[in-house]
Parts: structure tokens; sequence; C-alpha cells
């Protein structure tokens, strides 16, 4: 399917060179310099390119909605990219753990959870990307990762380290230890044996991300480090081939990403609360610093329309700018050339918003409607 053919007028419209107003035209699901010859009238209307979202995992709720009820893999992606239309989203990045904290971010259900996206990412409209968060003390998966991740057809891959290594150092049991163990359907005890070896194991690991990352690299796959924490870290990770930094936890490891050309993503959600839920380093004064290059939705996918309209509003920058980190900046970070900004034979992949509360009233994707909505509806009708 190729979509719709028209040309909007009467909106205000981010062109690479600002907003104004202006016609934007499509056709055959790209961009056109020319008329089409249907015109729809969008005053009122903010017409913006599409949200690119790097990192989101708000659609583990659609997929397992209760313990024992994830049955309907396929139901809950479909569900889920139903949301991410709703908020803008164009290109999704559905971001599924692989780690030992088991149940709905184990081995097993990361599996169902990537044959599910393979199953129907040619049946939606919003374009949905896997990516793989790799735990990196699981050392027994390291050496079929790379035919995995080909199997599943995951080309980004980002690694993790969530082990309390502090407590493990000293001995003592993590907090929440017992929730976590039955929610991943493990005996306590057993899962506290389970974090001690594989804390009793780290030395190993350097060694074996040495040898993977060039193994996955060779394979064209994407990849990032989640929560660099110091500048350090950041060093270790780039000297590898890593070069997209997921979260830095603070100003330090952004500001050494930064200055050595890596990519920086922000979570959206720390811009919408004002700062991190955990203490860290706030998104918007890296973004102030210009150590922010993208922001993602993390676990809201409302999110990164929201921290957009708030940077604009308390004069950080301009909505442009605010705007092309939620779609140039992460198509760049992501490689995709054929999306992210409005010039003539890019994808035709929109998010229309109304200037009144500022909320989506329509998301088109390569030139297919995923969401729309009141007013503008009636106005495409007739």
């Amino acid at each position: 399917m190729t979509g719709l053919a028209l040309d909007l007028i009467g909106a205000e419209v981010l062109f690479p060179d600002g907003i104004r107003q202006g016609r934007l035209s499509f056709a055959d699901g790209v961009i056109t310099a020319d008329p089409v010859g249907r015109s729809v009238d969008l005053d009122g209307f903010l017409v913006l390119p599409g949200i690119i979202d790097l990192h989101g995992d708000g659609f583990e709720r659609h997929l397992a909605p209760r313990r024992g009820a994830m049955k309907e893999m396929v139901e809950g992606v479909v569900s889920a990219e139903a949301e991410l239309a709703a908020n803008g989203v164009t290109t999704g990045v559905m971001a599924q753990f692989f780690s030992w904290e088991g149940g709905l971010r184990g081995p097993e259900f990361a599996a169902r959870v990537f044959a599910a996206i393979r199953d129907v990412r040619d049946e939606v409209v919003t374009d949905l990307i896997p990516q793989l968060r790799f735990e990196i003390n699981l050392l027994d998966y390291y050496e079929d990762l790379p035919a995995q991740v080909a199997e599943w057809g995951v080309d980004y891959v980002v690694f993790n380290d969530h082990l309390p290594h502090d407590r493990l150092a000293q001995g003592k049991k993590p907090p929440r230890l017992t929730g976590q163990a039955l929610k991943a359907g493990r005996n306590p005890e057993r899962h506290w044996e389970l974090l001690q070896e594989l804390h009793r194991r780290s030395p190993d690991v350097p060694a074996a991300l040495d040898k993977l990352v060039p193994a996955l690299t060779a394979s064209g796959i994407r990849m990032g480090s989640h929560d660099d924490h110091t500048a350090a870290d950041r060093a270790t990770w780039r000297a590898r081939g890593v070069r997209i930094a997921e979260f830095p936890e603070t100003t330090d490891a952004a500001e050494a990403a930064r200055n050595e050309g890596d990519s920086v993503v922000l979570g959206a959600p720390n811009v919408v609360r004002g700062g991190s839920h955990k203490g860290n380093a706030s998104a918007v004064d890296l973004i102030t610093m210009g150590f922010g290059d993208a922001l993602a939705s993390d676990y809201h996918y409302p999110s990164p329309r929201r921290a957009a309209l708030m940077l604009a509003r308390s004069g950080i920058c301009d909505l442009a700018s605010a705007w092309r980190l939620l779609s140039d900046g992460p198509a760049r970070i992501l490689g995709l050339a054929d999306r992210g900004r409005f010039e003539s034979g890019m994808r035709a992949d929109i998010v229309v918003l109304d200037t009144g509360d500022h909320r989506v009233a329509a998301t088109v994707s390569a030139g297919r409607v995923s969401y729309i909505r009141g007013e503008i509806a009636s106005r495409l009708i007739r």
C-alpha cells in the first residue's frame, strides 16, 4: 500500500529552515516538491516530522497485562503499535530486556517478543524496530547471541548492567529480592545464588565483551551502552566501538560522549518530570549544555511530545530545535537517511498537532494514516 496523496495547506509546518506556513505535499509514501492535486486545509494545526522513538519499553503492559496473561503476544504488539501512533510515533524502537531478572525480562520471553514483532512488522503502519537490551553478566549466552539476533531480526543492541554489585560485593541481599524472584518464577534462595554467581564472574565480562562486540559489528549491528556513570565508562565502550550513550547518568559521562562525537540519547520522562526519578543528571540540564542528540520515551509514550513542548515553552530552545530531538536527531543516530525531516523524496512521516491543546490530531507513517481523531478527520473526508 502506498497511502494517501495530499497537499496539506494552511498549517504551520516544520521545514528544514524552521517553522512557517506553507504547503506540504506527499504521494506514494514520500514528500513531494510539487502539489499532488488534492488539498486539505489544516488551518489551526501544526505539522511536524513524525517522532522516531529510540527506546521505549512501555509496551510491556500490552504484552503481559497481568501475571500469567502472556499468551497473545502478537495482539499485544498490535495494541502497543496503536498507542505509539496515538502519540505521534512513526518509527518506534521496542526495547526488550534479555536479563537475569527473568519473567518479562528473561531470555525466553525476549525470544517470544522478537518473534511477535517480526510477525506483525509488515502488517502494522508504524515502523517497529526491535532493540535487545542485553545484561552483560550473562556470560553463558555470549557465544550464541550473534546468531540469535540475526534470527530475531534485531539490528540494535544495547548493553546493560543492572546487577547490584555494591551490595553483592558486601554479601548483602538487595532490597525486594523476594518479590523479584517470585516475578521470575524462582525460589528466592536460588535467585540469590544466581546473583552471587553472576557477580562472581564479573572479571570475565570485559574480555567476553571485547570478543562479542566485534562479532556484532561485523554483522552490521548498531550498539549502545545504557546508564554510563563516568567518563571512563563511556571511554571503555567507545574503545570497543559502541558509539551510542543511552541515558548517561552523569554530566561527566554525557560530556565525554559529546567530546568524542558519540550519540547521546536522553529520557523524555526526565524532562517532563523536571529531573531523573533515580537522582541522575537532569536531561534538561544536559540539553541546555548541548549534550543531547535525541529524546526517547523510555517507559512513557506521551513523554517525547510533551518534553519537546516543555523545552520550547521554557525558552531552553525553540520548538524547531526541540522537535529535532524527536525526529532528525534520532534518524541520524539510527542511520535512517530516509526520514526525520520534510524534504522531497523523504518518507512521509508526519504528526499533526492541534495548536490549541498541542495533542496529537493525526499521525501518518510512510503516507499511511496510523491515527486520526476529531476535526482533522472531518476535513480529510471533505
